[in-house]
């Protein structure tokens, strides 16, 4: 995504300088909100990079999962080090309602193309309501201590000091992504960025959440 103004951490986009401070932070990465120290996306969430998004994960056209990694390969920041891969996970209700984690399907593409080590250490512990009705505020309690790191595969000790890159298909506000990062970070990693397809550029709706397109099932993030 493009922007004439935008976060130096988390790279959102404003119509504006007036959100940035003189480093260039926006008021959540100054407050320690996001959870996350860098975001990264291959492009904008619509036309056609949003029309196979949706294909992929409420479509269940799980082939799309290689071409969508390898955007995910290509949005890769070059200057950064990653120690591990970690996708987003999905509960278990969810899961077996939709078949397969989106998420953790790009993270394997993107592993077996970078070389990372794939680390599947988190779990979502409660099932939380759809984030596409809810104010920011609201989004982040209502994912709030949701996630944690997985106790068995000794996913603790490999997290201690390593730089995680966390896989999602979509940010929308980064609520989801904040709590999976602060789990991590409570397991001891040393930085985590996030990697995402694409994000919603929220200043086509005047700075509001806007939630993907619902018709064939869609929630927001």
């Amino acid at each position: 995504m493009s922007a004439g103004f935008f976060c130096v951490d988390c790279r959102t986009p404003f119509a504006n300088p007036f959100p940035l401070d003189a480093e260039g932070r926006c008021a959540l990465c100054r407050s320690g909100l996001r959870g996350f120290d860098a975001a990264y996306c291959f492009g904008a969430y619509e036309g056609v990079l949003r029309e196979l998004i949706h294909l992929y994960k409420y479509g269940a056209v799980k082939t799309l999962a290689r071409p969508l990694g390898d955007l995910l390969a290509r949005a890769l920041p070059r200057d950064e080090r990653f120690d591990g891969i970690t996708p987003v996970p999905l509960h278990w209700l969810k899961f077996w309602s939709r078949g397969f984690n989106q998420s953790a399907l790009l993270a394997q593409v993107l592993a077996r193309r970078s070389g990372i080590p794939l680390l599947p250490a988190l779990r979502r512990t409660r099932f939380t309501a759809a984030q596409a009705s809810l104010s920011n505020s609201s989004r982040r309690r209502n994912v709030a201590a949701a996630f944690r790191v997985r106790r068995l595969g000794g996913f603790a000790r490999k997290l201690e000091g390593r730089r995680i890159l966390l896989i999602d298909d979509v940010m929308t506000t980064g609520a989801t992504a904040a709590a999976c990062a602060n789990a991590l970070k409570r397991a001891g990693a040393a930085r985590v960025a996030l990697l995402t397809i694409a994000r919603v550029d929220r200043r086509m709706s005047g700075g509001h959440a806007t939630a993907p397109d619902t018709r064939l099932g869609g929630r927001a993030r």
